[in-house]
């Protein structure tokens, strides 16, 4: 199995210079639709599970990162007519390409 290379990521942080700093200020100042938030505010602030909590219990319920993956990510090339006609079939096809390729080593196997 090929390893990958990591790509190579800066972890400074850069921070604004006290000129940019007073322009970003001054435009979120400027800004009607925004404002710094003041200790009052966040003192009004709830979490999401108070407010809206079928949007957590929504959450909770959606599949998670996959702990032990089953499956490998890899590309392959299939004739025009063949991907059509699994993507025709609707949400799945490609689970379905995978079962159906399962099936062909399955029975391979058996011989």
């Amino acid at each position: 199995m090929k390893k990958r290379n990591k790509p190579k990521v800066k972890s400074e942080l850069i921070y604004p210079t006290p000129e940019e700093d007073e322009r970003i200020n001054a435009g979120i100042a400027a800004d009607p639709d925004t404002w710094e938030l003041t200790d009052e505010d966040f003192a009004r602030m709830r979490p999401t599970s108070e407010t809206h909590p079928e949007i957590v219990e929504a959450y909770r319920r959606s599949r998670g990162k996959q702990k032990t993956p089953t499956k490998i990510a890899t590309s392959i090339r299939l004739s025009e007519n063949v991907l059509e006609a699994y993507k025709q079939s609707g949400p799945g096809w490609q689970s379905r390409i995978d079962q159906d390729l399962q099936d062909i080593v399955a029975k391979r196997e058996r011989k």
